[in-house]
């Protein structure tokens, strides 16, 4: 049986650029897993996908023509309820009828359980073509299309119109249909720059044909690769770099068939609005790459990418130049309306900014901002009035021309607007920073007053949506309440301020029963869950639990105690002292009165006076080690104790039958439990 590579493509009308590289790989997989489901591919599976704008298209290696033949095996009833004084019964008689066999063609096979009727045969295989055909249907139904449309008269739904249908088995044609369109070996080429049908001599044809012929770079991989390249090669040609991420290059990559780049520009006098409104304008609404010369500065010349190749790109470039300087003047008219007015002037139109009914516009949110912003800040050591005034500040660039065109760009127009104020530095630092970190891994605010901000900020708002009942649930969160949590844990670790105090603070900040009074120890709970998670990218699920069953406040020598928990995990002594810890907290759980002060005039036995002494001798140690945050040394001294703790459970009766002696002995224990706490329970590592 000789296999053969598989050619399926799918011409459309222009697909979706932003969905069109997820479309092609689902569309790819999918195919492919149908074909191994129905046993059609010899040995691994290997397909390429390819997508372009107008195409999604799959190649399988090694496809068979025909299944091979397979024995089935069917079971049926269970021996024991399959006849009744040897005459079979209705179950035995159905199962047989149903597998369109006779009673006595049966067999009995055990199923690994009990002894069953079962009938087996060969299932001749079935050609490609009578399969195929459910198998495009099914890959053409699972893909993630959020809205479908209809063409023509046809009763068939796509995200694009369908115009022709490629399926080939080397350069066999398969017959088969789908989406009302009948399969044939013909397909287009380039829209502007190939004319005529192109047929494709056999699958593995498929990509050189329509590159050669066609003026298509079928592979999106392909295309992305030689685009960027081609930018690269410009721009160290202008000793430039290209300012652009993998979103725009996707995007990109998803408008062209045969990419283009050309380089072209614009008036020098347009820098004088802020470089970052004229790159979110080259690159949202242009689809352009920006250029930025060797200091970070934005350059008037940028790149773009055609869809054609023409001798003579002058007009494509001018036409380019002309639609990108309309652009440009609108940034440049929003910037300089913008400066007829300072930001403390806006401040009464954020009355008209609703952040939510329930608790208020954004006027109300400064008025707690500002009184979280100086608090914070005092706490710091830093300028309270100067945090509290970068919080006034802070969202008046929302009522702003530029950052109503421009949303993205919010807190960094605030910046330039404070600068040109006269506000001080600091201040407009803090205005621009007070969003971040954004997202995971963005950077953090930088300096106390940009910190006092954000922080303020995200705690308002989590506290806030969080008391009036909006918690996030599953993989709902429309407020980014985990993310505004992970932005707080992370600035915690890096100052010296009690987490729960400060969610209390906000917590104050908003008028008296307006939010859930459970909301401070909801929040605080949420936060120690979030910490959890993020801790555990670093360290291993077990230290990050008995740290955190401490339930610490203060987070920034969080990481001292997560590596000196490390470091003590490693000595010989450490997993007999977390079994004995365990043991210690069981037996606390069941003490009848209050602990306290252990009585030395009630140590019986030499076990527990040597214990006694043992932890006598640690307690300044410890306490000194804590004060000066060596964390370490502290839980290392635990190992020296190992001894006399090995030897008190060996000896000694805890539960002694008298009451003043079992009181004694579990008010040592409870000493010993909180030296063994004292940084994490180490109860809790090894589990």
């Amino acid at each position: 049986m000789t296999t053969q590579t598989l050619l399926i493509e799918l011409l459309t009308e222009e697909l979706p650029p932003k969905a069109l590289n997820n479309l092609g790989n689902h569309f790819a997989a999918s195919v492919a897993e149908g074909l191994e489901k129905a046993h059609l591919i010899d040995g691994e599976v290997k397909f390429t996908a390819y997508a372009s704008p107008r195409r999604l298209a799959v190649q399988v290696e090694n496809v068979k023509p025909v299944q091979a033949d397979q024995q089935i095996v069917k079971k049926g009833p269970a021996v024991a309820n399959a006849m009744k004084d040897g005459v079979p019964t209705k179950a035995l008689e159905g199962f047989a009828r149903g597998a369109g066999a006779k009673i006595e063609d049966l067999k009995v096979i055990h199923d690994g359980k009990q002894d069953v009727y079962a009938y087996e045969y060969t299932q001749t295989g079935k050609p490609l073509g009578g399969l195929l055909e459910d198998i495009i249907n099914q890959a053409v139904k699972k893909l993630p299309i959020p809205k479908v449309m209809r063409w023509g008269s046809s009763t068939f739904t796509f995200v694009r119109p369908v115009h022709s249908l490629i399926v080939l088995h080397g350069d066999e044609i398969v017959n088969v249909s789908v989406l009302g369109l009948q399969s044939s070996n013909k397909t287009l080429g380039h829209r502007f720059l190939s004319s005529g049908e192109i047929v494709i001599a056999n699958a593995d044809s498929y990509a050189a044909q329509l590159k050669n012929e066609g003026k298509v770079v079928a592979s999106f991989a392909e295309r992305k690769t030689e685009i960027q390249t081609a930018l690269n090669q410009q721009a160290g040609r202008l000793k430039a770099t290209v300012a652009a991420d993998d979103a725009l290059l996707d995007e990109v990559t998803a408008l062209v068939e045969w990419p283009v780049v050309l380089e072209a520009g614009f008036e020098e006098d347009f820098l004088n609005v802020p470089q970052e409104c004229l790159i979110l304008t080259m690159q949202q609404n242009q689809k352009y790459f920006p250029l930025l010369d060797q200091n970070g500065k934005l350059m008037n010349r940028f790149l773009l990418v055609s869809n054609l190749q023409t001798d003579d790109p002058s007009h494509i470039i001018q036409g380019n130049e002309r639609v990108l300087r309309a652009r440009l003047s609108d940034a440049e008219f929003f910037y300089k309306q913008d400066q007829k007015a300072t930001l403390e002037s806006r401040l009464p139109k954020l009355a008209n900014v609703v952040y939510h009914n329930k608790i208020g516009s954004q006027a109300d949110r400064i008025e707690r901002l500002q009184t979280l912003a100086a608090h914070i800040a005092k706490a710091l050591g830093s300028d309270a009035a100067a945090a509290e005034r970068a919080a006034r500040l802070a969202k008046a660039d929302l009522v702003t021309e530029m950052v109503g065109e421009f949303p993205e760009l919010q807190g960094t127009m605030g910046k330039y607007y404070a600068r040109l104020d006269g506000e001080t530095e600091e201040i407009a630092a803090a205005i621009e920073q007070h969003y971040q970190p954004r997202f995971a891994g963005d950077s953090l605010p930088e300096g106390k007053t940009a910190t006092a901000v954000a922080l303020a900020d995200k705690l308002e708002t989590l506290v806030g949506i969080w008391g009036i009942g909006l918690i996030p649930t599953g993989d709902k969160d429309p407020y980014a309440l985990r993310r505004s949590a992970l932005g707080i844990l992370r600035m915690l670790m890096q100052y010296d301020l009690d987490a729960a105090e400060l969610v209390q603070t906000a917590f104050a900040a908003f008028p008296q029963g307006l939010l859930n009074e459970k909301t401070p120890a909801e929040v605080a709970e949420f936060m120690q869950a979030r910490l959890a998670v993020l801790l555990q990218n670093d360290y291993p699920q077990d230290i990050v639990a008995a740290v955190l069953a401490k339930q610490p406040s203060r987070l920034h020598n969080l990481a001292d105690k997560l590596n000196a928990v490390a470091a003590f995990k490693a000595l010989p002594e450490a997993a007999a002292l977390a079994a004995a810890n365990k043991r210690v907290q069981n037996l606390l759980k069941k003490a009848d009165a209050g602990l306290g002060k252990v009585a030395e005039n009630l140590l019986q036995q030499d076990e527990e006076q040597a214990l006694f002494a043992a932890s006598q001798a640690l307690q300044p140690k410890i306490e000194a080690a804590l004060a000066n945050n060596d964390f370490q040394t502290a839980l290392s001294e635990l190992a020296a104790i190992k001894p006399q703790v090995d030897a008190f459970f060996d000896g000694v009766m805890v539960m002694a039958e008298d009451p003043a002696v079992k009181q004694n002995r579990l008010n040592l224990l409870n000493q010993l439990a909180q030296q063994m706490n004292a940084v994490a329970d180490i109860a809790l590592l090894g589990e």
